[in-house]
């Protein structure tokens, strides 16, 4: 396999010499909450087995807290799987605060606020770090907000002023460019190892974007210990994947989904994301290493021991958005160490994680060549033949729900036209269908699973002592469609138009229109001045990062062409550095005039897979679109963001979904057993733990995501 290298067996021995004893942990108990996920192999298991199958239906609100952070007028949310250590939870709300609060109660103990807290894409924090000494005398939270980690002291909710620069340390620095001209944030926390944190980052997704470079930094003091370069330097493995020069310039390939942390063997096992810009590659012709790779580090040095790479050349935003899973399966009667890794297109890879070596087979296929000018496709990307994918692959005019409908017309018709909007045969039969890996073209290409999966950030839950895998998925299909860009002639009179195709529409639509809570860009003008725009492109604002790469001109006729100035006045931007000569001209959902999926039910499901046999134990829709009252659909599925948490007892708690609900399941035969009404979505992975004999169910009720409210609420559950 082409992308699998291993390192001489010296190196795999030393890696197993080197685990400090302060990475040692009670994981193995899965009775505490005191890691991201759950424990440092991001199982989302717990041990406690009070709340069962019989009595989950007698679960009540236990408590509720109002963490704050709401502003009138914008839309927020919370993500936070919190962490739970003695009687104290530790949670972040809507503006990036931290707080802790009394476990049993809900009652506030204390609440901090970033001293050096910037507007630089804050926006989310979906969990904390913890480290303690060998003696458990010192002990911290490591807590992100934009580009700053802090350290904080749990006990008392004040920064760590020996940690970096009066208790925190910037992310944009150490990376080998400009502090100053990067965007940088973590939005998931970090994996700790011994007296190490090891960090993946957030980054820009156009032209110019920051590198994502992993980084392992000090606990004590913040200083970074070793780097591995996601895009590799002169003299380094995979250096010959990319153009010569593309280190110097391009950015992504960066790990924003988590890290899991094999103590034992000190092993870091950490997935990354595409290059960018996302949807062109024409700049960085060849695979691309070590983009949308599992990579398996020493997490001592910081030296690859294998990786695997699961996109060659990646032009679909297909980022691994999860962390992996540790945990044994039973091969010819022995146990292995295994990790697994869900994909955006909904695949399951599952490895030996010592050796990379993969467990079921891993075949290359064939796709065709782009049709884009500059771009080169990869000619062939890597599928596994076992587990069959939990999402559909190809959507099919015999799929289509309704298919005489209206086509939902914001992400698809010029409204300036008077004509009416096509059905969603009519739309479907324009553009190109016919599954994974298709080159993005002019015309148009159905992204199926869409460009959030599949598989998300939510990621997925694996009992480890039997291999059984479970995971949510969405099943929503996605149009995108690029667009050759002006500006490139030397006629610069639409180049903020074009800036804005290629900055902005990745997220707030091709139509710059919006995408569910991504706000709309149409009417700019009528909420902020030129300078206001201008000042939010570049430093950034909410959930936005900033665009500091950006050169002041480009800023300024985005921000002139957003504030309807190009147009009324035909401004010319004197200078321009567009560096790409495609843009995106369509990117969203495909869905019908109500807002539903194209395709038939069920759009989102919850599925229970062996990965001893690779065979699926159950599927199941997960949510129900209420509006929908269709009998042949009693229960349709909906969208879903946030994961599950699994417990001896054989409960799955999930929420995730977009009817705004929390549900738990029987995870050996996927029947519902319980349900409750949440007072904002809970897009977020719960957590369970036991304080005074008693098992609390913990959720963040964040919303703010597909449209929904936001709010601020964390409530738990327990048994009377």
């Amino acid at each position: 396999m082409k992308t699998k290298i291993l390192l001489p067996a010296i190196l795999f021995v030393l890696t197993l010499s080197c685990t400090p004893d302060a990475s040692k942990t009670d994981s193995k108990q899965f009775t505490t909450w005191q890691h991201y996920l759950g424990d440092p192999e991001r199982t989302h298991y717990s041990n406690l087995d009070q709340i069962n199958i019989a009595n989950v239906k007698d679960l009540k609100l236990a408590w509720t807290y109002k963490s704050g952070g709401l502003e009138e007028g914008r839309t927020t949310q919370i993500q936070t799987n919190p962490m739970i250590i003695d009687t104290l939870l530790y949670g972040v709300n809507a503006a990036i605060e931290l707080f802790a609060i009394h476990a049993k109660t809900g009652k506030e103990i204390w609440k901090f606020s970033p001293s050096a807290k910037d507007n630089s894409g804050l926006g989310l924090n979906r969990g904390l770090s913890f480290w303690a000494s060998n003696s458990s005398e010192e002990s911290r939270l490591f807590f992100s907000s934009g580009s700053k980690l802090y350290a904080v002291n749990p006990a008392k909710g004040t920064e760590i002023t020996s940690f970096g620069t009066n208790g925190y340390i910037d992310l944009r620095e150490g990376l080998g460019r400009d502090p100053e001209k990067l965007s940088v944030v973590a939005n998931t926390p970090g994996a700790i190892y011994g007296n190490l944190l090891i960090m993946g980052t957030r980054v820009g997704e156009g032209p110019g974007s920051s590198p994502g470079h992993i980084r392992a930094y000090n606990v004590l003091t913040g200083a970074i210990e070793w780097t591995f370069h996601t895009i590799p330097q002169p003299g380094e493995f995979g250096y010959d994947s990319w153009p010569k020069e593309a280190y110097k310039t391009v950015g992504g390939a960066n790990s924003w989904p988590g890290i899991a942390v094999d103590n034992e063997r000190g092993i870091a096992y950490i997935p990354t994301g595409s290059a960018a810009f996302d949807w062109y590659g024409g700049d960085r012709t060849g695979d691309n290493l070590f983009a949308n790779s599992l990579l398996a580090l020493d997490a001592k040095t910081g030296e690859r021991i294998w990786h695997f790479q699961m996109v060659h050349h990646d032009i679909w935003d297909r980022d691994l958005p999860a962390p992996p899973n540790l945990f044994d399966v039973q091969r010819d009667g022995k146990s292995v160490p295994a990790v697994a890794q869900v994909t955006k297109s909904g695949h399951v890879f599952v490895f030996n994680r010592i050796t990379g070596e993969p467990l079921f087979p891993i075949e290359e296929k064939t796709y065709p060549a782009s049709k884009l000018l500059g771009e080169q496709a990869s000619k062939t990307q890597p599928l596994p033949t076992k587990p069959a994918p939990f999402a559909r692959q190809v959507l099919r005019a015999e799929d289509l729900y309704d298919p005489n409908r209206p086509a939902f017309v914001d992400d698809f018709v010029d409204k300036d036209q008077n004509i009416d909007p096509p059905t969603v045969l009519e739309k479907f039969n324009q553009i190109t269908s016919k599954g994974q890996f298709i080159p993005i073209d002019t015309t148009g290409v159905i992204l199926y699973p869409g460009a959030d999966g599949g598989a998300e950030w939510g990621g997925a839950a694996l009992e480890p002592y039997n291999g059984v895998m479970y995971v949510n998925s969405n099943e929503m299909a996605w149009i995108v469609r690029m667009t050759e860009v002006s500006g490139n002639d030397g006629d610069t009179s639409h180049a903020g138009m074009s800036l804005s195709k290629i900055h902005c529409a990745r997220c707030h639509g091709g139509e710059l229109q919006g995408l569910g809570a991504i706000p709309n860009l149409q009417h700019l003008q009528e909420k902020f001045t030129p300078d206001s725009i201008a000042s939010i492109i570049k430093n950034g604002k909410g959930a936005m990062p900033g665009m500091p790469n950006l050169t002041e001109n480009e800023i300024r006729g985005i921000a002139n062409f957003l504030s309807g100035i190009e147009e009324e006045t035909d401004h010319r931007v004197e200078e321009t550095d567009i560096k790409v000569p495609y843009a995106v001209g369509g990117f969203g959902r495909f869905k019908d005039d109500r807002g539903f999926s194209v395709m038939n039910p069920p759009w989102g499901t919850l599925n229970a897979i062996d990965l001893n046999s690779g065979e699926y134990l159950w599927t199941v829709p997960l949510g129900h679109e209420e509006t929908l009252n269709d009998p042949k659909h009693p229960v349709s599925g909906v969208e879903n963001y946030g994961g599950p948490v699994i417990t001896a007892s054989g409960v799955l708690f999930i929420a995730a979904t977009k009817d705004q609900k929390i549900r738990a399941f029987n995870m050996k035969t996927g029947e519902q057993l319980w349900e409750d009404d949440l007072p904002a979505g809970g897009y977020a992975t719960p957590a369970t733990y036991q304080i005074d004999g008693k098992q609390f169910l913990v959720i963040a009720c964040g919303g703010g995501k597909m449209g929904t409210p936001s709010g601020d609420e964390y409530r738990a559950y327990a048994l009377d």
